[in-house]
């Protein structure tokens, strides 16, 4: 990891460290365009096709039905079983607090305004199933999906060698009460639910995290599909002090860095010492990891600032705008108020990333790349629209109708005005 003094960048520097950019961008694009026409063109046969290419397997059927689901869960470890059922727990309790009902308001004499929730019809899940099989993943969308009350809840994982799914998601599938998963994975299977194929139902909303193909694909189908955000490569900004534990923060680097090789772990310290011990730290860890040659490539492109203070630390993690930003330090108290853009906060030296990534019950679906500038992670709300209501009495007409009136006139919308006007004539003419 290359180590920066805070003191010695430019502003332009400090952007350039805060860019996620990668070089074959546009080549990754070129090819998620050819993929999702495919998609739209050649409907299942394509999905078949594209996971012989890029899963290595020959897919019969593209999903796995109820039966199936409930024969590959039952092969689930006890000790595995335990823990979902732990973390599924504390996501369905942290999420049904989000349930509100708001009040109606009367916002003038007889002119009375409220908001309701209505679930999204069709979601659309994205379970990635790459270097890594997420269950978690699985619990963190489907649960608040449930909770708001979707009516159609669409499962596309990869499919794994043996063309099944593995009994960590199948659980998470009987345990939510998801009879079906569609065995898709990466861009095609963005294309997929946006779309429609003959086995993939179209869906109003996609949900997930994922590659660079899957998060491209995101953005190139929001003309036909809202989607949560643009969840991309999983990023983690640490603000360690003196009072931090290098061996702690090590920890927390690798553990993002080996969810891909285009992951990002960034150090921010104002200690040198910190600094110093947690690189021995990371290179002590990495070569036990099994994932060591992932974790090793994602923290060669990451980086570590020396600041001044930890003033100075929250100023470049705001521009940064980090999906996890762990406050490595036993005074975090004071930091809570500098906080602006972020995906999700880890207080202190004992609350790792890894405790909501899993099992806290706050939801790892968070934005990335920047994104947190502009967008929160999933909750409830992902998953319900707010619909407006309101109603006029005969005084309520009476009290706002003359300000509709010039407000129409004044645009020059004589039958907005008019709407007002026959039913003022109305309410008079009945006194």
């Amino acid at each position: 990891m290359k180590v920066y003094n805070y003191q010695d960048l430019s502003n332009q520097n400090i952007k350039s460290l805060c860019s996620r950019q990668i070089e074959d961008d546009k080549l990754i694009e070129d090819r998620v365009i050819n993929i999702i026409e495919t998609v739209k063109k050649e409907g299942d046969k394509a999905l078949l096709d594209f996971a012989k290419a890029f899963d290595k397997v020959d897919l019969t059927r593209l999903f796995l039905d109820a039966e199936e689901i409930k024969t590959i869960a039952s092969t689930i470890p006890a000790d595995a079983k335990s823990a979902i059922d732990t973390a599924h727990q504390n996501i369905l309790k942290f999420h049904q607090s989000q349930v509100k009902n708001e009040e109606k308001i009367e916002t003038m004499p007889g002119v009375v305004c409220w908001r309701e929730s209505r679930a999204i019809e069709k979601v659309g899940l994205y379970i990635p199933g790459g270097t890594a099989v997420l269950p978690s993943t699985f619990l963190m969308l489907a649960t608040p999906a449930i909770i708001a009350g979707c009516k159609e809840i669409v499962i596309c994982s990869p499919p794994q060698a043996d063309g099944k799914t593995n009994c960590y998601l199948a659980y998470c599938a009987i345990l939510l009460g998801i009879d079906k998963i569609y065995l898709v994975g990466g861009a095609q299977a963005v294309a997929a639910m946006a779309f429609g194929t003959e086995t993939v139902p179209q869906v109003y909303k996609i949900f997930g995290p994922g590659n660079r193909y899957v998060t491209i694909a995101k953005t190139m189908v929001q003309n036909k599909v809202a989607i949560d955000m643009p969840a991309g490569p999983s990023e983690v900004l640490v603000i360690a002090d003196e009072t931090a534990n290098p061996s702690f923060v090590a920890a927390d680097l690798l553990a993002q860095a080996e969810h891909g090789i285009d992951s990002q772990a960034i150090l921010v310290s104002t200690s040198n010492h910190i600094i110093a011990e947690t690189l021995k730290e990371v290179e002590n860890q990495l070569s036990i990891l099994p994932r060591r040659k992932i974790a090793a490539k994602a923290i060669k492109n990451s980086y570590t600032i020396l600041v001044d203070n930890l003033t100075q630390a929250m100023d470049f993690s705001n521009e940064y705008a980090p999906e996890h930003l762990i406050l490595a330090t036993e005074h975090f108290e004071n930091l809570i108020p500098l906080i602006i853009n972020v995906g999700s906060v880890f207080l202190g030296n004992l609350t790792p990333e890894s405790a909501g990534d899993y099992a806290s019950g706050t939801n790892h679906t968070l934005p990335t790349s920047g994104f947190a500038k502009a967008y929160s992670g999933v909750s409830l709300d992902a998953f319900i629209k707010k619909i407006t209501f309101q109603h006029l009495s005969r005084a309520g007409l009476s009290n706002i109708g003359p300000t509709v009136e010039t407000l129409a006139a004044t645009e020059g919308l004589e039958a907005h005005k008019n709407a007002i006007t026959v039913r003022l004539k109305t309410v008079e003419d009945v006194k």
